[in-house]
C-alpha cells in the first residue's frame, strides 16, 4: 500500500520579494517541478514602454514534490517559507493549478451571450474556447456571466468573462 505522503503534491512556497523567477530557476535546477504563473504587463519608463512578464501572484512558486522532499527547499537562495494550512504544509489540488494554466495560456474578453440556464454559484466547464478544460464557479453580476477560478487555501480567486454558450453545468 502507498503512502499518501509519498505521491507528488503541489505545495505553496513563499519566495523573498522581487525573487520568484530566480527561486523558481533554482527550484527546477534541483530537479523538482515547479509552476510560476506569470502575467504579461506593459511597464511605463519615462522613455519608452516595455512588456515584461510578472508573476501573477507576487512572492508565490508552486512545487510539486513528495513531502518529505520539501526540506530541500529551505537551502534555495530567495527561499522564504512553506504556506502552512492547519500545521500541515498548504496541498493546492491538480485541478486548480491546471486551471490556472488554462486561464494563463490565452488572454481574451470575451462577448456574452445568453443560452443555457446556468446560474449563480453553479459549478461549471469551459466546452469550447480557449478556456476550454476550466473548472469554476459561476457568478453573475448585473446580467453579466462570469466565472471564478479559486486557488482555495491561498485565499485567491481570478475572474474571467465566458459566454454561456462555452460552458456547461457538471
Amino acid at each position: 500500500m502507498r503512502d499518501k505522503d509519498s505521491i507528488p503534491t503541489w505545495y505553496v512556497v513563499k519566495t523573498n520579494s522581487r525573487a520568484e523567477k530566480k527561486v523558481f530557476e533554482r527550484i527546477e535546477s534541483i530537479g523538482m517541478e515547479a509552476y510560476l504563473p506569470l502575467v504579461i504587463t506593459i511597464k511605463q519608463w519615462s522613455d519608452r514602454k516595455k512588456k515584461i512578464d510578472v508573476p501573477l501572484i507576487a512572492s508565490t512558486i508552486f512545487v510539486k514534490c513528495k513531502e518529505e522532499d520539501l526540506n530541500l527547499l529551505y537551502n534555495i537562495t530567495g527561499f522564504h517559507s512553506l504556506l502552512y494550512y492547519l500545521s500541515k504544509p498548504a496541498k493546492v489540488r491538480n485541478i486548480e493549478i491546471q486551471n490556472l494554466r488554462i486561464l494563463l495560456s490565452e488572454d481574451f474578453e470575451f462577448n456574452q451571450e445568453n443560452f443555457e440556464s446556468i446560474q449563480g454559484g453553479d459549478k461549471v466547464e469551459v466546452i469550447r474556447g480557449p478556456f476550454q478544460g476550466l473548472i469554476a464557479t459561476s457568478l453573475e453580476v448585473d446580467r453579466k456571466h462570469r466565472l471564478i477560478v479559486e486557488i482555495e487555501c491561498l485565499e485567491q480567486r481570478f475572474v474571467v468573462n465566458v459566454p454561456k454558450s462555452n460552458v456547461r453545468k457538471i
